[in-house]
């Protein structure tokens, strides 16, 4: 469950980081209207240049592999609900503390809810 919670913070906390550091792209697709791989390349160009983007993209991506480490150490059954379920709470505690506006406390009680779905279930 250890690893399954590091998983859970670094995909939770970076999935409204990477989502804050894609501002802007919506400008950038706006300038290329016909689409294409010249649109493609500009979009992949503006946020592969972004810190902002980058940084949480590779924390988000190293949680990834980490996840999957987990999978062939414990019991599958348990690991992908609590994970998932966490991620999900991890990524509204943080939108919240960016400042979006969501619905925290429904948001908390659903995850809670699954949580102990999950965990008493098993």
């Amino acid at each position: 469950i250890i690893h399954n919670t590091k998983v859970a913070i670094c995909w939770g906390s970076t999935n409204p980081l990477i989502k804050a550091g894609s501002t802007g792209l919506e400008k950038i697709s706006a300038q290329h209207p016909e689409g294409g791989l010249k649109k493609l390349r500009a979009e992949w160009a503006f946020l592969l240049t972004r810190w902002q983007y980058v940084l949480p993209l590779a924390l988000n991506l190293s949680g990834s592999m980490v996840y999957y480490y987990t999978l062939g150490k414990s019991d599958i059954s348990l690991a992908v609900p609590v994970t998932n379920s966490m991620t999900f709470l991890f990524s509204l505690l943080t939108g919240l503390a960016l400042g979006e506006d969501i619905d925290a406390w429904l948001g908390i009680v659903l995850v809670i809810i699954g949580v102990v779905i999950c965990v008493g279930s098993k």
